[in-house]
């Protein structure tokens, strides 16, 4: 299988962050929820958005990141990730 390329989001002050897709995955199988269909069922997000995220293809957004936050009970911290690549690395 060949490898995703990483995506991040750039923040003020030039930090970036991704999301922690495995933290993702186990935060919602603690709910039972185990596609991202269900992951869109439960936080309100798009179902395209869902699986976007869980293929690593794009980020959510605050207000995506606030919905899965809330839904599985997690703070946002432990769903995300600070990374050190430079700004344009990641397509």
């Amino acid at each position: 299988m060949r490898e995703k390329p990483h995506i991040t989001c750039t923040y003020m002050g030039g930090d970036m962050y991704r999301l922690r897709i495995n933290a993702l995955r186990e935060a919602a199988a603690e709910h039972g929820d185990r596609t991202a269909y269900a992951i869109a069922r439960r936080t309100g997000i798009a179902e395209s958005s869902a699986y976007r995220y869980l293929a690593g293809e794009s980020q959510p957004d605050l207000n995506s990141m606030l919905r899965i936050s809330e839904a599985y009970g997690t703070p946002i911290e432990s769903l995300m990730e600070r990374t050190e690549e430079p700004a344009g690395a990641a397509a």
